[in-house]
């Protein structure tokens, strides 16, 4: 008999058993549908009176803010207040759920707290009402949409877990089913085995070959007896092994000789290249790795003689490529790492990228320590030219500035209209000029550890006051909004005063650069732990997500930003924020405005009587 016709009437008693649990899952279906009306029968009119409840609260509070604006009608809107009191009585009304009588008897108290900050916020005179919106109507709303959003999450679990419960009382029902059908499976099986006995067994001594040559035995081989199709696949089968064992022995000197390649390949680079796993073992490592860092490749301990400073690199590229996240590139060459060598100091800037096995997870990283040594150098050069060539500009341009005032001032003779006019277009150009150079000659005092800080105990109401001083003849010029909010109590910042000027100025100055006029810029400062946090926040044009981590880069501008200075401000006011020991960091959305703050710490004499008065 050929396998075919064993195959057919063996499966007859199976064609039966499928058909009885066609039916059950049928009969299972239609009790889920029915299961789900229940379902949103119960619960969907809470969910909906939710919803309502908290649209017209959100009308109430467009209406409050308003009236708080002075845009509005003094009187509650009378239509939201029906609308929410009938979703809020239809909710008193349907209280099926645990916890629901809580939630909505809370709803009920915010509910009355907040008509109550309503009818407040109505008959206040038109000079307390914003006071009235912001300390009583607007935590009222917000404490009342959050009770809404209890109610409504508690009808949508109740949802959830009647879902989960249908679906466990229909799994309880199939298997009642399945359990019905299963007596008949066993006669079937019973009939069956007889004839599927002979088909199983040559077809697990196929299944045993296949599992032994998938695990890399090529001399494991089926031996079947027959002449049914099963005998015939386990004869093609082993042939197919032969050639497979004849194959791999053919192509294993292609193989070596492909290692071999790939690893001169790599010693032939002259930067180190160390492919590590995902623990941290050695994998591989080319000859510049071995001579430069001194890795002893097949010996117990490789980094024994590894340079520490290099280990703590190798150990934070390498978990940044395991932790999926990608190759890791560098930001600068501040991220090299020195090393010393009988040539010399070299510069090493890493460089990773995953090693992936062949189910795509990551398994490892191949990591170069590119030579920068020479870069390194020319860009000391380069910083040392621009610090010379600012500072040979400096003198000639002190003359040239007092040259242009002496001539806008009328001291050597009057100018006629048009002569003051280039006269004064000169001069704004001259100034311009002297703060490029101050930021050069700033950014190479940076760049050489030589910023120098005259710590003092600094008043913050006064640093604010100075610096909105100097940008408020600018803002007025562009029709801005310039406010200043002090913070609530007298603090004190322990810093260099000039240095802090500095860094508000150039927030202020850029605030005033990229906001349009009608406009509005925010200076603020409020205390926070023992640090004193200042914001300027502005409401221009805004900074893309993906420019908000270069702004404080050298000489970095954003693309199709207005153009002014050379991008060194930023950079300059972080490097003299970390200077002071404090943080510094942008907010911003596209059209929204931007929201630049830094902290500096409490000067000792503030912490110390804020300790007291906690006594």
């Amino acid at each position: 008999m050929r396998l075919r016709s064993k195959l057919l009437l063996a499966q007859a008693p199976m064609a039966l058993v499928l058909v009885l649990l066609g039916v059950a899952s049928t009969r299972v279906i239609a009790f889920l549908g029915s299961n789900a009306e229940l379902i949103l029968r119960d619960n969907y009119r809470s969910v909906l009176a939710a919803e309502r409840v908290k649209e017209a609260a959100q009308q109430l509070d467009h209406a409050a803010l308003f009236l708080s604006a002075g845009r509005g009608q003094a009187g509650p809107d009378a239509a939201a207040r029906g609308r929410l009191e009938t979703a809020l009585q239809e909710q008193e009304g349907n209280v099926t759920e645990p916890g629901e009588p809580v939630a909505t008897a809370e709803l009920r108290r915010r509910w009355s707290a907040y008509a109550t900050a309503l009818d407040r916020l109505a008959a206040a005179p038109a000079a307390g009402r914003q006071a009235i919106y912001l300390e009583e109507a607007r935590p009222a709303f917000l404490a009342l949409e959050r009770s809404a959003g209890e109610i409504l999450e508690i009808n949508q679990e109740a949802m959830v877990r009647k879902s989960e419960r249908a679906q466990r009382e229909a799994q309880r029902t199939g298997d009642v089913v399945v359990g019905v059908t299963a007596a008949v499976l066993l006669l079937g099986v019973f009939v069956a085995s007889a004839l599927t006995a002979r088909i199983l067994r040559p077809l697990s001594v196929l299944s045993q070959s296949v599992r032994r040559i998938g695990e890399g035995d090529l001399d494991a081989r089926a031996r079947v007896v027959g002449k049914d199709e099963i005998a015939e696949l386990a004869r093609e089968f082993n042939t197919m092994a032969d050639r497979l064992g004849h194959y791999r022995k053919s192509s294993l000197g292609e193989l070596l000789q492909a290692q071999q390649a790939s690893q001169a390949a790599i010693d032939s680079l002259p930067d180190p290249v160390v492919v590590l796993d995902a623990g941290g073992g050695l994998l591989n490592v080319n000859a510049a790795g071995e001579t430069t860092l001194r890795i002893a490749q097949g010996s117990p301990d490789p980094f024994a003689s590894l340079d520490p400073a290099v280990r703590d690199v190798l150990a934070r590229v390498r978990g940044h490529v395991a932790g999926g996240k990608g190759a890791y590139v560098p930001q600068g060459f501040e991220e090299a790492v020195r090393i010393d060598s009988p040539d010399g100091a070299r510069w090493l800037l890493p460089r990773a990228t995953p090693l992936y096995s062949e189910r795509g997870t990551i398994v490892g990283a191949t990591i170069v320590l590119q030579d920068v040594t020479r870069l390194m150098r020319f860009d000391e050069l380069k910083n040392d030219l621009v610090a010379t060539v600012a500072h040979e500009f400096r003198t000639p341009l002190t003359s040239l500035r007092m040259a242009m005032h002496l001539l806008a001032e009328g001291v050597v003779g009057q100018l006629g209209e048009k002569q003051a006019d280039l006269v004064l277009a000169a001069r704004q150009d001259c100034e311009r000029l002297q703060a490029i150079v101050d930021d050069l000659l700033d950014l190479s005092r940076i760049q050489a550890g030589r910023v120098e800080l005259e710590r003092q105990a600094v008043d913050v109401r006064k640093l604010l006051d100075e610096a909105a001083a100097v940008v408020r003849a600018a803002s007025a010029a562009g029709r801005l909004e310039l406010l200043v909010a002090p913070p609530e109590e007298d603090a004190v910042v322990e810093g260099d005063s000039q240095r802090l000027h500095l860094v508000l100025s150039n927030l202020l100055a850029n605030a005033v650069r990229h906001t349009p006029p009608g406009g509005r810029i925010a200076l603020s400062a409020e205390r926070r732990g023992d640090a004193v946090r200042f914001q300027v926040a502005d409401t221009g044009e805004g900074i893309a997500r993906a420019y908000q981590d270069r702004v404080f880069e050298k000489f970095f501008q954003v693309p199709g930003g207005r153009a002014g200075g050379v991008g060194l401000g930023l950079y300059i006011s972080r490097e003299i924020v970390l200077a002071h020991g404090g943080e510094m960091g942008l907010e911003s959305e596209p059209g929204q405005g931007s929201r630049f703050w830094f902290t500096v710490p409490l000067a000792k004499t503030a912490l110390t009587a804020a300790a007291r008065a906690a006594v």
